[in-house]
């Protein structure tokens, strides 16, 4: 059995999502070394925050990858880490990923996401800028139309999911005359990410990755960029400053998971996303989706079945 498990991006949290994990003591010390890391209280984003504080994009992020680096302390706790066929992580779950593989620290990965944070909000700040879902269609026809309105894909999630980005106007403009076949649903985020739009956020990142430290992965990393493995931290950790302004290629990674004859995906909380997309993009492959401790056994069971 090949088990790959998958961190969430930005859009997955929730208010209070974090509430059932700070019942234990163990999650709750974890969280607050995060938090301090990241320099953000994650305890009160986690449980008391509202949806608008949340959606925040230098919160959402820091938030996000902290939740999948708890559900990674427990799941990979003793040596299942060795009994994973890989990690890989949607967009801002990238970093979670890096941190799974061992690529990045724990303390680097939050140091990291909080200036991506930071920097993907002050340059969607630029510009009135936005993201829209693309649901159904022909890819081709979506894509001829978007170059007639300037717009660009961001993520290509698979299973006909496209979400696309740009000036708020010409968004109007695919909602209100999208491709045949397809409809278009604004999405709650601050600006158009993974774009052009983005491109002073990829020279702060730059300059922040030079101060990190990066290992070679320790098990098979999947990258955004073209759904191909990775073998060396540096390029990793290169890749993970373009992906901010560049498409992110899940349906790639799903396609390349499934080369990998994946047997099981396992998604890190705030999970539910990713799991929904490989029931349509992977049918018939058992997931798993752990939003709270108590979806935790059947994860560990599905890693330990693989042994």
């Amino acid at each position: 059995m090949v088990i790959v498990v998958v961190a969430p991006g930005q859009g997955s949290q929730t208010p209070g999502f974090l509430s059932p994990w700070l019942t234990e003591p163990a999650f709750a010390d974890h969280l607050a070394a995060l938090s301090d890391a990241a320099g953000l209280d994650l305890v009160r984003h986690g449980t008391e925050s509202d949806a608008d504080t949340i959606r925040d994009t230098s919160v959402a992020q820091p938030l996000i990858v902290a939740a999948g680096l708890l559900t990674l302390g427990a799941l990979l706790d003793g040596d299942r880490a060795a009994k994973l066929g890989g990690i890989a992580g949607h967009s801002v779950g990238e970093i979670t990923a890096a941190a799974g593989a061992g690529v990045l620290a724990e303390r680097e990965a939050m140091r990291f996401v909080s200036e991506r944070g930071r920097a993907m909000a002050d340059a969607a700040s630029l510009a009135p800028t936005g993201m829209s879902a693309v649901l159904g269609g022909d890819e081709q026809q979506l894509l001829a139309r978007l170059a007639e309105l300037d717009l660009e894909p961001a993520n290509f999630n698979g299973g006909g999911q496209v979400v696309v980005a740009g000036a708020l106007d010409a968004l109007e403009q695919l909602k209100a005359e999208p491709p045949a076949g397809a409809r278009v649903v604004p999405l709650q985020v601050a600006g158009a990410f993974h774009t052009r739009y983005m491109q002073p956020a990829v020279e702060h990142l730059a300059a922040v990755a030079a101060s990190l430290a990066p290992a070679d992965p320790a098990l098979p990393l999947w990258t955004n960029r073209d759904g191909s493995t990775v073998d060396s931290g540096s390029a990793f950790l290169e890749l993970l400053v373009g992906q901010v302004s560049s498409p992110v290629r899940w349906d790639l990674c799903m396609a390349s998971f499934q080369e990998a004859g994946v047997t099981g995906i396992i998604e890190l909380a705030p999970a539910g996303a990713l799991v929904g997309l490989a029931k349509r993009g992977l049918k018939g492959v058992p997931t798993v989706a752990v939003k709270t401790p108590d979806d935790l056994p059947a994860a560990i069971e599905l890693i330990e079945q693989s042994a």
